[in-house]
């Protein structure tokens, strides 16, 4: 399964963010078991590194965590396309639309996200750190 990670999920491990935290960090132990292949956008990492910057005000450890992110998931661009096709979309936000169309073209087959009712208007699968842990489970118990 090629899950996209949105921004949110990896910040809420990052910053330990409660009470999103658990669910989040049970979404990365499984991209770092290879339970799942996880990808971000090149943008979200920019974002992370941003954020980041912002609350621990350490550039070095902000780039050492990075390098961990970067050994744990695929990154992946976004593509001009990605960005011409969101313009069309039911979906108000248009940052979001743009994730949508990434995880589209890439051949993701859900977006893992807190922020679901974002998405409410997207046409592809979106689902919450808890769908995509039970989702998991689910694969496990029919292959195992």
């Amino acid at each position: 399964m090629k899950v996209l990670v949105d921004t949110c999920v990896v910040v809420d491990v990052l910053q330990k963010r409660e009470p999103f935290y658990k669910a989040a960090m049970d979404v990365v132990l499984a991209v770092s078991d290879r339970q799942c292949q996880g990808v971000l956008t090149a943008k979200s990492v920019t974002d992370i590194y941003y954020i980041l910057r912002r609350s621990i005000h350490n550039e070095e450890k902000v780039r050492k965590l990075l390098h961990v992110l970067f050994s744990l998931f695929d990154v992946e661009d976004t593509f001009s396309i990605d960005c011409q096709m969101a313009i069309s979309s039911s979906m108000k936000d248009y940052e979001d639309a743009v994730m949508v169309q990434t995880a589209m073209r890439i051949g993701a087959d859900c977006i893992v996200t807190r922020n679901i009712k974002d998405y409410k208007l997207a046409t592809f699968p979106v689902i919450s750190p808890e769908e995509f842990l039970d989702s998991i489970k689910n694969l496990e118990k029919a292959h195992g």
